[in-house]
């Protein structure tokens, strides 16, 4: 039998005690950091329920981790996307959601649909102002975690022409709260359930890597279920598009700022707000790849000199020293006896 984990023992491993939580005054939130830890735990105890995840597209589960994963393999967001409905599609008698993308006139639309169920509404807390309206908070979150998944695989906020919720509307409220994540004021009681924005945001590039995804999904609780979304971060988009452009040579900034749809001096913008330059991060991901390859792979460092754009090794033994302190033969000599010894 599935073990059961009670409030006391989850709050614990966040340290949340349940008493906390009910001396908040009504009008008082948790912490977004607290909230979407105690919303992973919860996911994974529903989990070991075999219990799908009505709300929210699924997010903190297995599956959506495993979903990204197999996003992060397209170059484009279109190719990504239609990656994810076909993962969902032969997923969804299981999970009980998926997506849907079609094009049409310069527009393309993002449909998710989900199968709410009695099963479901049993989670509804007693007293919940939403408990009758639980359709709607599906739908609508679902919206919001991929109109925010849409935005973190290309590094930049999408852009909604219109957004439309097949169930109730629920109040203003409820309605501005979306708008204001959304960027679009939604539609209630439509036939279907998802969203506008225009084609050519297809072409956009992915931006991931397995290492800066991985980052991602430690964090998607907090990143997409935020009301108070910020603009992706420039400096995250382009050391992932550094690293995956890495074995065919380091892109041009020129190219950068085409890949990202920015003018080169709004990318610079961007850049010194972000209190860094392009040059700082080619050489964080430089080092990191170097560190990498040096302690888990058998090269050269003439190899691995090339694999990184130096046109000399020298130039490249220089340039790790002033990173670490240390020449690369004496850094894996270093660390690897330390491994060895411990």
């Amino acid at each position: 039998m599935p073990r059961k984990s009670s409030p006391g023992a989850l709050g614990e491993q966040i340290n949340l005690a349940p008493a906390a939580v009910a001396s908040l005054a009504a009008d008082e939130a948790l912490p977004a950091r607290q909230y979407s830890r105690l919303y992973e735990l919860a996911v994974g105890e529903m989990q070991t329920l075999k219990q799908p995840m009505p709300w929210a597209a699924g997010v903190g589960s297995e599956a959506f981790a495993l979903m990204c994963h197999c996003m992060i393999s397209a170059r484009t967001l279109g190719e990504a996307l239609r990656l994810a409905a076909r993962y969902e599609a032969m997923l969804y008698p299981m999970i009980g959601h998926c997506v849907e993308l079609r094009e049409d006139d310069g527009r393309a639309w993002l449909g998710c649909h989900i199968r709410f169920t009695e099963h479901g509404a049993v989670l509804a807390p007693e007293g919940w102002d939403r408990a009758e309206y639980q359709d709607t908070v599906a739908k609508a979150s679902g919206l919001l975690v991929w109109q925010g998944l849409c935005g973190r695989m290309i590094g930049q906020p999408l852009e909604n022409n219109a957004v439309i919720i097949g169930a109730a509307f629920l109040n203003s409220a409820y309605s501005r709260s979306l708008a204001g994540s959304l960027d679009c004021e939604p539609e209630f009681d439509a036939s279907d359930n998802g969203f506008v924005f225009p084609a050519h945001w297809l072409d956009r590039r992915v931006v991931h890597t397995a290492d800066s995804l991985q980052n991602f999904l430690d964090n998607a609780i907090y990143e997409l279920l935020s009301f108070e979304q910020q603009s992706a971060s420039a400096s995250a988009a382009i050391k992932s598009l550094i690293a995956i452009d890495l074995p065919s040579g380091l892109p041009s900034f020129t190219r950068l700022a085409q890949y990202l749809n920015m003018s080169e001096s709004s990318l610079r913008r961007r850049l010194q707000r972000e209190d860094t330059t392009y040059q700082k991060l080619k050489d964080e991901v430089r080092c990191e790849v170097a560190i990498d390859k040096l302690l888990n792979e058998d090269i050269k460092v003439t190899d691995l000199s090339d694999y990184l754009g130096f046109t000399e090794p020298s130039f490249f033994v220089r340039s790790f020293k002033h990173w670490t302190g240390e020449a690369p033969r004496s850094y894996r000599e270093r660390l690897k006896g330390f491994a060895q010894q411990h």
